[in-house]
């Protein structure tokens, strides 16, 4: 049966999830009344809904005016004003919550009606559960806020789009001051490139502010941005540290010792979510890069004792007699002694490899 205040039309056509309506002559005068709240009829963006048995099906006009009458009927309907394109995007029991995507199709002459506040709490209202973040309210009515699934905004792909001046950075802004709420949210983690600067004002209570050249002045809050050598990838790690090599021989080298520190660390001193049979040269796991060092240099400049098993490096000798074997942390190379073939037990020169080494 019915309802005089709320009834827009019937369906005429259906293609897929685009339905053509045709609006009845007393819907036209732009204006009606549900529940003492105004409402415009036929405003593009606006929710409609079409009684199925004990489901509704839920759709936004996208199209009205004569622009909207299927093009089979243009030349035999007198008032192409009448009608109303159609989107459907979801359904729900009346009793129940809404849910996206169609399962069912409206026929022809099925009443299509307007979607009052009441029906947008069923679309849109639900500020009980903890999941979901308030970030204004809807456009249709302004007591009904306006709220994101947090679960699927963080494990899919979001972006918050929009004209200059539109309210994107306030959205975000928005968005990262209800995620990190330490009430609701006691274990939210958040990481921000904030190339512009945009949001460090607005966050400052609650944030640590990193950036290159900090602001040190009295009362600023910001430090300095410091990126652990171990964090780069290898060819960065590359650059700052060797430089170009003469031959990819030299540089696989490289790599393959990088891969046993990181796999030396990791063994050490295992860390949560990552495994060695995932591990590369790529991976972001803390190593030793002076012990690196260390070793390179040894196995590059170091002489050996070639009849010697138990310790064959040639160490110089200091004055209190003691090898000067270097010392890694400190980046202090190791001192070898020079090749004499005069001696009865000659020191050679190690040939595994030979490039640059900076420090």
């Amino acid at each position: 049966m019915k309802n005089n205040s709320t009834y827009l039309g019937t369906v005429q056509d259906v293609s897929g999830t685009t339905i053509r309506v045709t609006m009845v002559n007393d819907s036209l005068s732009g204006l009606t009344y549900v529940d003492g709240e105004g409402y415009k009829i036929g405003q593009i963006g606006s929710f409609v809904k079409i009684p199925i048995g004990y489901n509704y099906l839920f759709g936004i006009i996208t199209q009205i005016g004569a622009s909207a009458v299927p093009e089979n009927q243009v030349t035999i309907q007198p008032y192409g004003n009448r009608w109303m394109t159609i989107q459907l995007v979801g359904e729900g029991q009346k009793t129940g919550e809404f849910q996206r995507g169609i399962s069912q199709y409206p026929t022809i002459n099925d009443e299509v009606h307007l979607v009052s506040e009441q029906d947008l709490k069923q679309i849109y209202g639900q500020p009980d559960k903890p999941y979901f973040v308030n970030v204004g309210h809807i456009a249709g009515a302004e007591s009904i806020p306006a709220l994101i699934d947090v679960n699927k905004l963080i494990t899919r792909h979001s972006a918050v789009v929009g004209t200059t001046g539109s309210g994107k950075s306030t959205t975000v802004a928005s968005l990262l001051n209800a995620l990190s709420d330490s009430d609701k949210y006691p274990s939210s983690r958040i990481l921000v490139f904030d190339i512009h600067g945009e949001y460090g004002k607005a966050l400052n209570d609650r944030a640590h502010i990193f950036k290159v050249n900090a602001d040190k002045s009295e009362g600023s809050t910001e430090k300095e941005l410091f990126i652990p050598f171990w964090a780069l990838n290898f060819e960065e790690l590359i650059d700052i540290s060797f430089g170009k090599f003469n031959n990819e021989k030299d540089q696989n080298v490289i790599l393959e010792r990088i891969l046993q520190e990181k796999l030396k660390s990791i063994t050490n001193y295992p860390k949560a979510g990552i495994e060695i049979d995932s591990l590369n040269v790529d991976s972001p796991i803390p190593f030793s890069l002076n012990h690196l060092w260390y070793d390179l240099y040894t196995q590059t400049l170091g002489k050996f004792y070639p009849d010697k098993d138990d310790n064959p490096l040639a160490y110089e000798i200091d004055a209190e007699g003691i090898e000067i074997i270097g010392n890694p942390i400190t980046a202090t190379p190791p001192i070898f002694k020079k090749i004499n073939t005069n001696m009865q037990i000659p020191v050679i020169l190690t040939t595994q490899f030979q490039f640059k080494v900076t420090t």
